[in-house]
């Protein structure tokens, strides 16, 4: 693979990221209006406590959703910071890390996600399996799940 093909791969890894987060911020802010909706429309009725109970659970649902909106919005920003303009020869921040079985773009915890038909793990820097690659290069093994791993690319 070239240098060029290297970073573009970056590229579209960080712009799927961009786009998952950008479709859970919609969906978060979304459902958040939903809940509102929904614990403003709620009418009294002869229940008594079931006004309060419903208000009181559309509100709780509008904050998680609040929560959700607002990590997703923080992690966008955080994503966007992520350099994927130059080649890493370790791993960290922005490298993408090659093994046999398994390739891992050190972004964010998103999941998996597809790009250029390979399968690629979106971890987060801060995850314990990213503290095991943290620093090491090609060539270099790490643990994970007990399992020793060989890196065989770091860009």
């Amino acid at each position: 693979m070239t240098q060029q093909e290297k970073l573009s791969w970056k590229e579209e890894l960080k712009a799927a990221c961009e786009n998952l987060l950008k479709t859970r911020i919609e969906t978060s802010a979304l459902a958040m209006k939903h809940a509102q909706e929904s614990a403003n429309s709620d009418d009294k009725s002869s229940a008594g406590d079931k006004y309060e109970t419903s208000r009181a659970m559309g509100q709780r649902d509008s904050d998680m959703h609040a929560g959700q909106l607002e990590q997703a919005t923080k992690d966008l920003e955080f994503i966007r910071t992520i350099q994927t303009t130059r080649l890493h020869q370790q791993a960290g921040p922005g490298a993408l890390i090659v093994c046999k079985d398994l390739i891992f773009f050190m972004a964010l915890g998103l999941g998996a996600t597809t790009i250029q038909g390979k399968k690629v793990i979106l971890l987060s820097p801060q995850a314990p399996l990213a503290g095991a690659m943290k620093l090491k290069k090609t060539g270099e093994r790490f643990l994970m799940n007990g399992k020793e791993m060989e890196i065989l690319d770091v860009f």
